[in-house]
């Protein structure tokens, strides 16, 4: 989009920023500092004649939320047609429209927030993913849905009527085996790809770190390696936030990141306090120091998170990590 500076005959480029609130059924579209709204269908028909419109604006950033999925298409054929795209956490740019005093919530109103905040907050570009790392992650969030299910059942036998409990029990033992299946399959699939395995191998060699950690880092976690620590701290949401006002100095904690990631490191820090005794003696020194075990924990993920991410840039096992 051009536009003739006054008073001259030079052509000076506008940048453009679009916002795409995303629903199982439409797409609703805004372009940054423009009143109207377009919307187009969900599916491979209204996407394609999107791509289209955006191939011909432009734009210097698109900004997209996560909507549990819908959003995958989209952006994946956005950034197949060379646009700049952003997935970035619904949370913050709920924040961010409060501080601007919008209140109001629709379809269109949140499209143009979102290409408010691209213009304003510019977030990084989302790198496009291989297939494989789909296939992978797409196994890894089904995982985490069979286990959130079967602890749930498993909670729900303790206080059920004993009528109810073989009902629930033959659904706790299909999730138990449907759970072994995905495991394997994610294994399995590790392993068959050379350079997957080869990351598999690395990670795993870190006490503490078992199948499902390392799968879970090569499926949503691909920038392992390839950024330094402060930013890989911060991807994950393991950097903390400071709280201070004043003279007030409060409490520092993580915030936003990758929370499935994040439920994963923490399984993997609480092994590791046990089992690694590089991070077991970090732990036991924070404790010694006055810190509260959460608190510990917590820097316990970040250690082993920072480590994995140097093993991986330097291709050294851990071994030669500890020395």
């Amino acid at each position: 989009m051009l536009i003739r500076a006054k008073g001259a005959g030079m052509k000076k480029e506008v940048e453009i920023f679009v916002g795409i609130d995303v629903s199982k059924g439409w797409l609703d579209v805004a372009v940054h500092e423009q009143k109207e709204t377009d919307r187009c269908s969900n599916d491979e028909i209204g996407i394609g004649s999107l791509v289209k419109k955006l191939r011909k604006l432009k734009p210097q950033l698109i900004v997209v939320e996560p909507s549990g999925g819908f959003e995958m298409l989209v952006v994946a054929e956005l950034s197949l047609a060379g646009l700049a795209v952003a997935v970035v956490n619904a949370k913050r740019v709920r924040d961010f429209a409060k501080s601007t005093g919008q209140l109001a919530k629709t379809d269109k109103l949140d499209a143009r927030v979102l290409a408010h905040f691209a213009a304003v907050i510019r977030p990084a570009v989302r790198s496009l993913r291989t297939e494989e790392e789909e296939q992978l992650t797409a196994l890894l969030t089904r995982r985490r849905q069979v286990l959130d299910m079967l602890t749930v059942e498993k909670n729900r036998l303790v206080t059920v009527r004993a009528k109810m409990r073989p009902d629930l029990e033959t659904h706790i033992h299909w999730l138990s085996t449907n759970l072994k299946e995905l495991d394997q399959e994610i294994e399995e699939f590790v392993k068959g790809s050379p350079i997957w395995k080869e990351k598999d191998t690395l990670l795993q060699s870190v006490p503490g770190v078992g199948p499902g950690t390392s799968a879970t880092m090569l499926g949503m976690l691909p920038e392992l390696g390839l950024l330094n620590r402060q930013e890989i701290a911060a991807l994950v949401g393991v950097a903390p936030v400071n709280k201070d006002s004043g003279r007030k100095k409060g409490k520092r904690r993580i915030y936003g990141g990758r929370g499935d990631v994040r439920s994963v490191l923490y399984m993997a820090a609480l092994s590791a306090k046990k089992h690694n005794p590089f991070i077991r003696k970090f732990y036991e020194r924070l404790i010694r120091h006055g810190k509260e075990k959460k608190v510990a924990l917590t820097a316990c993920m970040r250690k082993l998170l920072v480590i994995l991410n140097a093993m991986v840039r330097s291709n050294q096992p851990w071994r030669s990590q500890a020395a």
